[in-house]
């Protein structure tokens, strides 16, 4: 959860927490890239984890996607835009946009 200025938030995830750090510094432009929460067109954009570390399976990148999603107010109130330019995400609560429209 992002609600405590000075404090990263929990989500379950490194791309949370990178959001949560980058509010913590001042940004309040965010366009997210790769964000897909799905493993639908493969594990990672670096291939399978090698052993022993785990590989995420849907319900974790499920509750991943979630715990992002359910920020979205929160972001919106602080004033943090957040754009979603990923070309395949199951993130739902953010604006979609071409990357390099997003950049314009």
């Amino acid at each position: 959860m992002i609600d405590r200025p000075g404090v990263v938030g929990w989500g379950a995830n490194s791309g949370f927490q990178a959001i949560n750090l980058a509010i913590q510094f001042g940004a309040r432009r965010l366009l997210l890239c790769g964000f897909d929460c799905s493993i639908e067109k493969g594990l990672h954009w670096h291939g399978r984890h090698p052993s022993p570390l785990n590989n995420p399976r849907q319900a974790s990148v499920d509750r991943w996607g979630g715990a992002l999603d359910a920020q979205a107010p929160a972001l919106e109130s602080w004033g943090v835009e957040v754009i979603n330019c990923a070309s395949h995400s199951r993130l739902a609560a953010f604006p979609r946009r071409p990357l390099m429209e997003a950049l314009a």
